[in-house]
């Protein structure tokens, strides 16, 4: 059997390469998108899990960025309402730093650049009266409250790649792209699984390289030079501490070397802390979290908070290197986080598509221009049209979250509504997909802990692309921040059966409801 011949190859499974991958496959492209580890496993979900501006971007006049950043947030909200939400940030005024009237200002453009309609604008804040003031330190009497908005960030990955494959694409993980040369009018790819060492050659009209950090490790393997475009590694990394505050606003502090540091609501029983900015070199994949930004974190904090939070307070820390564009900014934190399209299709040559830099509130835009650099090689492919076509299980109206946990309740009275709403924030209406016809929690299968069950993991394996107990409790779920290493052990166990009988995961659109693996013996 012939091998199929792709329109376009993409190489990269972050927010980036999965957007792309949807939107080609949504103009009516042959997509193939491989990913050498599992989905969002890299840059894409060690965000700070935000979909924002950057209010700290107006400082270095990236207000084209800023702009782009602030029209995108209303839009990505209205795609996937499950897991984007409004979010309020409190910003106590620190004397010391930047005078008032300046962040009124910068605020002030803030709610104006971006076609703001549904978010409610900034506030000023008494913060001796206001709830927002009590876990703070007695000095902070002025504050700002603006909006921004909250993304699960690897689930919006991966329901880019749930949509991407139900148009058509081919999604593979644990495929890493080890070479890519021009043949004719085409790429040959040579791709191996990472689990099994096979080979396999494919064959495309063309490449994108949405490789994030590894894009360079791309571009040396097709051996192809890039147009003076440059890589700067830098390395963001954040903490998880118990609950700080109770309420459910956020806060953005000002740090004295001009930084700032998020303070979160995280999974309802946490604060989730960052982030730093450091320059890396060496391989990605081992970036992880040093003692100095773990003290640096606990320090920013604690300038403002009350109560102090030492290091030993912190119960999960994560890591994760930005691929951004180096426009030669002498500190990390001025970098800029625009990204950068390097085109390279001269002399008739098949083409490949570098991507530098770029932000999780910008991939959609990010994904239509990359596409439009493919409209001479693709003259019939359809016009732009993600804009307003919701992500799997965010059919529903932007308000509706409350409405559709009551009407899961009303059809599953016997499982916990808790539980049901965790459902609803991970899937939407596809919740319903996930529990089937089931009565109660017990027809759900084996249960591995904090409300995760057998059916939920088989969907998560059949449908998301999971192969791994990490790729579901600390990418298709937050679940590892509440279940002990043996009963992740125990989960990690039961899909090791299940994938030894045959079972590697994909995507499975017409997989039946109740079809759910038995435990191993």
């Amino acid at each position: 059997m012939t091998s199929p011949v792709y329109d376009i190859a993409v190489i990269g499974g972050g927010v980036n390469g999965c957007g792309i991958a949807r939107d080609a496959a949504g103009r009516g492209l042959s997509v193939l998108l491989v990913e050498q580890s599992d989905l969002a496993s890299g840059t894409s979900s060690a965000s700070t899990k935000l979909i924002h501006g950057g209010l700290r971007y107006l400082e270095h006049y990236e207000f084209r960025l800023v702009r782009e950043s602030l029209m995108e947030r209303e839009v990505l909200w209205g795609m996937a309402p499950h897991i984007i939400w409004p979010l309020r940030f409190v910003l106590p005024h620190h004397k010391a730093l930047r005078p008032a009237w300046l962040i009124r200002l910068g605020l002030f453009i803030y709610d104006h650049l971006g076609g703001r309609k549904r978010l409610p604008p900034t506030r000023t804040l008494d913060l001796t009266g206001d709830e927002t003031g009590r876990p703070l330190k007695t000095g902070f009497k002025k504050g700002f409250e603006y909006s921004d908005c909250w993304v699960d960030d690897a689930r919006l990955v991966v329901l880019n790649a749930v949509d991407a494959a139900e148009r058509g694409a081919v999604i593979k993980t644990r495929t890493a792209c080890e070479s890519a040369e021009r043949e004719g009018n085409g790429w040959s790819l040579k791709l191996r699984d990472t689990i099994t060492d096979e080979t396999d050659t494919v064959t495309a009209k063309s490449i994108i390289n949405a490789a994030g950090p590894w894009v360079s490790t791309v571009m040396d393997r097709s051996t192809v030079s890039v147009s003076g475009a440059e890589i700067r590694l830098v390395k963001g990394s954040h903490i998880v501490v118990p609950r700080v505050f109770e309420h459910d606003r956020a806060y953005i502090f000002q740090n004295a070397d001009q930084r700032i540091v998020f303070a979160i609501p995280y999974n309802q029983d946490f604060t989730l802390i960052g982030t730093t900015d450091v320059d890396v070199s060496g391989e990605p994949e081992a970036a992880c979290i040093s003692r100095d930004e773990i003290d640096y974190l606990c320090a920013s904090a604690s300038e403002y908070f009350e109560t102090t939070i030492p290091s030993d307070q912190v119960v999960w820390s994560y890591s994760g290197v930005r691929p951004l564009y180096d426009d030669g900014s002498s500190a990390a934190q001025e970098a800029t986080r625009d990204y950068v399209l390097d085109m390279q299709a001269s002399d008739g040559k098949p083409p490949i598509l570098n991507i530098f830099g770029g932000k999780i509130t910008t991939y959609r835009r990010l994904s239509e221009e990359a596409m439009d650099k493919f409209v001479s090689v693709f003259p019939d492919m359809k016009t732009a049209w993600t804009r307003g076509a919701t992500l799997p299980g965010g059919d529903f109206a932007i308000d509706g979250f409350a409405k559709l946990v009551a009407k899961l309740a009303s059809e599953y009275p016997n499982i916990d509504t808790p539980l049901l709403e965790r459902m609803a924030r991970a899937y939407g209406t596809r919740t319903r997909a996930v529990l089937g016809g089931a009565k109660t929690i017990a027809d759900l299968g084996m249960q591995f802990g904090a409300g995760l069950t057998q059916r939920e993991v088989a969907y998560l394996i059949d449908n998301e692309w999971a192969r791994t107990a990490d790729d579901i409790v600390w990418r298709r779920s937050k679940l590892g921040l509440r279940l002990s290493g043996d009963e992740i052990a125990k989960l990690q166990l039961w899909m090791d059966g299940r994938n030894s009988a045959g079972d590697t995961g994909g995507h499975r659109a017409d997989q039946p409801e109740e079809a759910v693996a038995p435990p191993p013996a």
